[in-house]
């Protein structure tokens, strides 16, 4: 692995973490999670992954391989932390890049899917994908549609099964595939996260330790109209999201997104309302 992807800390300008996706398709940022707040999040975590079996059924075969049988994971997360609902999910690191690069394409952003996923010994790595190739039907070339993440919440190291990115991919023709030389290897103290486009190629790495779990959250948020691969408004029902604040209740889709001031419609109403006001009036 010869390439490598600017390496940033969380109190650089936004337009300057917005300027490397753009360039290379993705970005290490060292410090996103403060480390009190990474230790409370462990902390809560901690019993639910100790109940949590690697041998798990999956909704078809091929995800069944993509994640195979070492990975511990957490979905839902924001229906399970009250942490990641209240803090995580609403960082304002993420509202500025998001805000960046998905604004210019739609109303709002909203939450695609938070997973915690712990790699086990013996993981193997990831096949080599670009996230945004679960909405095949877009038409190409578009827009970026998705902002991803993997946060680490343990340091990340290429033997542990850091992520592996191949820098400026975003930009290449969809056939041609990396060469060795052209992947970078997102190693990172906790708390930092590899911040990368929907359109990057990019993979978990192998875990090679005898005994060390690579504790991650993969975290990525989509334009407001797009389906997301986590049906949130099931993960986090209703009867759990109005206990979460406002912003974070707009991240998991429970606002309208209303478009009409740009000449377009509004998705997502219920009775012909925006059901976050609903929300907030007790009647949702």
């Amino acid at each position: 692995m010869g390439a490598t992807i600017p390496r940033l800390t969380a109190d650089a300008p936004t337009e300057q973490v917005v300027a490397g996706l753009r360039e290379h398709g993705a970005v290490l940022v060292e410090g996103v999670l403060s480390p009190d707040l990474l230790a409370r999040f462990n902390a809560e975590i901690d019993p639910i992954l100790e109940r949590t079996s690697p041998a798990r059924a999956y909704l078809n075969p091929a995800i069944d391989f993509f994640y195979g049988d070492r990975v511990r994971q957490i979905t839902g997360v924001a229906a399970q932390s009250r942490i990641f609902g209240e803090e995580i999910l609403c960082h304002p690191f993420y509202a500025g890049v998001c805000d960046a690069i998905l604004g210019p394409s739609c109303a709002r952003h909203q939450l695609n899917v938070a997973q915690v996923m712990d790699r086990g010994p013996g993981a193997e790595q990831q096949i080599l994908h670009r996230d945004e190739d679960v909405w095949v039907h877009l038409p190409r070339p578009h827009a970026e549609v998705q902002v991803a993440s993997v946060i680490a919440l343990v340091d990340f190291t290429a033997e542990l099964g850091a992520t592996v990115v191949a820098p400026g991919s975003h930009r290449w023709e969809r056939a041609r595939q990396p060469a060795p030389d052209e992947f970078a290897c997102a190693e990172m103290p906790a708390g930092s996260a590899v911040v990368y486009l929907g359109s990057t190629i990019h993979a978990g790495g192998k875990n090679a330790t005898a005994d060390g779990w690579r504790r991650g959250m993969h975290m990525s948020f989509v334009v407001g109209w797009l389906r997301t691969e986590e049906n949130n408004y099931l993960a986090t029902p209703p009867d759990v999201a109005r206990r979460l604040p406002r912003r974070s209740q707009e991240l998991l889709g429970y606002a309208a997104h209303d478009a009409i001031a740009s000449g377009g419609g509004y998705l997502g109403a219920v009775d012909l309302l925006d059901p976050i006001e609903l929300m907030a009036q007790g009647k949702l």
